[in-house]
């Protein structure tokens, strides 16, 4: 897979492999982009804003509109390179697809609403005889920097909001699955101007510093971990930044809340795609009045999940990204099993894989729940009332999203009041997202929204406008 620069496909003499989890076999290999090409991509980018700027917004809507045909079409072979370079079950790697598509047609839709407003220049002195007015301009250069475990949805969501408010990108895939976000930034620039998109592989002390430090580059959107967010931020100076930097999400059961309503919110939130995703339920947090019934139903349902090969349509978990991840995650379980943990299923590594577990009597200071936990962990912690399970919920450095059940309008008010999280979510699990909805934490969990809508305003500035 080729990396895309100026319009033109670029390969190189030095490659990275891209293994598949799950049975350990190359799939294909990407450039190892250097500093040059990195300088070429943004060069480019900084170039083509003129091309871009000059259109117009139906236009840029058409061409988003026929970007969104294109990447349909190739709907099934996106899916299939996600699940290869990933290990993600090809029936989530379907979802994301179809939750990908449909974000570049909100975006190719918002293209076309982007306002400005009149400003009562006659409210202040001196302003009587004035006409004021705003208009959204773009900002320019957008360095997109995603992760592996989304490469193409999360991709979009930078690459597209920022093509509907007329700006340019350089996006860089992680070197863990950059197939997908490569093909997809081919199919979306064979449409574009030259340079207008640009995809660039490779490792990030070397062209990830460049996306980073360039003047050339007017806002930084980044997907991935705290620590490189926080190098990210304090290197970035007066650029505009957007950094989605994961959580530690509760899950709350209340002793008001539908049981099996829960049970199933838990399953899901906490092994989609093993455990490999930001909002993953990664604490559940149970009032012990009803903990007995919940943790026989979480057991019994957790246990019916197939593990396997994850281009069968069948298979529920698939392998962890890579080693490290699979080490890590065992570690982890170890650790809260060595301080007091209950080990009620699952445990078990085999490679890169881990079975789904469940550990019951988890406390707050453990390893396993201070940190984020990227794996099929179901970490359960016994809590007495409801302001006990809220306190709870708030003791972590992340506040991304939260799913709260509960039968009580008065708990649920109570939880969107009182939950330190970018999003509180009642009777769902906090995995639940759309992609038109305000999405990004709070704390550690990072700063700005993504969300089509979001996004865009995000991707602009405003300038005044003033007739005297």
């Amino acid at each position: 897979m080729k990396m895309v620069i100026n319009g033109k496909l670029i390969d190189k003499d030095d490659k990275i492999d891209v293994i598949n989890p799950a049975n350990n076999q190359m799939v294909d290999t990407v450039p190892s982009g250097s500093s040059e090409d990195i300088k070429n991509a943004l060069k480019a980018a900084n170039d083509a804003k003129k091309d871009i700027k000059e259109m117009s917004s139906r236009k840029v809507s058409r061409i988003l509109y026929n970007i969104y045909e294109d990447v349909l079409k190739n709907s099934n072979s996106l899916a299939e390179l996600i699940t290869l370079e990933t290990g993600k079950p090809i029936k989530d790697s379907k979802d994301e697809i179809k939750r990908s598509v449909e974000t570049i047609l909100l975006s190719a839709e918002e293209s076309k609403r982007i306002y400005g407003e009149t400003v009562p220049m006659d409210a202040c002195i001196g302003g009587r005889t004035t006409l004021g007015f705003t208009i959204k301009v773009p900002l320019g250069v957008v360095s997109a920097i995603t992760p592996f475990n989304y490469p193409v949805n999360l991709a979009i969501h930078k690459i597209a909001p920022a093509i509907a408010a007329k700006n340019t990108v350089i996006l860089k895939p992680s070197i863990k699955a950059p197939l997908a976000a490569l093909k997809l930034a081919q199919i979306m620039a064979s449409h574009l101007p030259d340079g207008v998109l640009n995809a660039v592989t490779g490792y990030s002390r070397i062209i990830g510093n460049e996306m980073v430090l360039s003047p050339l580059v007017d806002k930084i959107s980044f997907t991935g971990s705290v620590e490189t967010g926080i190098s990210i931020s304090n290197k970035a100076g007066m650029k505009k930044i957007n950094l989605e930097l994961g959580g530690n999400d509760p899950l709350i059961i209340l002793e008001d809340a539908n049981i099996n309503k829960a049970v199933t919110a838990a399953v899901s939130g906490s092994f989609l795609n093993a455990g490999q995703v930001c909002i993953a339920v990664k604490r559940i947090i149970l009032h012990e009045n009803v903990a007995d019934e919940f943790i026989n139903k979480l057991v019994s349902e957790t246990s019916k999940l197939n593990m396997g090969n994850p281009i069968e349509i069948k298979t529920d978990i698939g392998p962890l990204i890579d080693e490290d991840a699979a080490i890590k995650v065992s570690t982890l379980v170890d650790d809260a099993l060595n301080n007091g943990a209950e080990l009620l299923l699952g445990g078990k590594r085999n490679g890169l894989f881990y079975s789904p577990t469940i550990l019951d009597h988890v406390t707050s200071n453990m390893k396993i729940v201070r940190n984020e936990t990227f794996g099929p962990i179901a970490p359960l912690i016994r809590v007495q009332s409801v302001d006990e399970a809220f306190e709870v919920a708030n003791d972590s450095k992340y506040g991304l999203q939260a799913g709260v059940f509960t039968g009580s309008i008065e708990n649920a008010l109570k939880a969107a009041r009182t939950i330190e999280a970018g999003s509180v979510i009642i009777n769902r699990q906090p995995t639940f997202r759309t992609d038109n909805m305000p999405f990004g934490g709070f704390k550690m969990s990072g700063m700005g929204k993504e969300g089509v809508k979001y996004a865009v305003e995000d991707m602009t500035k405003t300038k005044l406008v003033i007739f005297g």
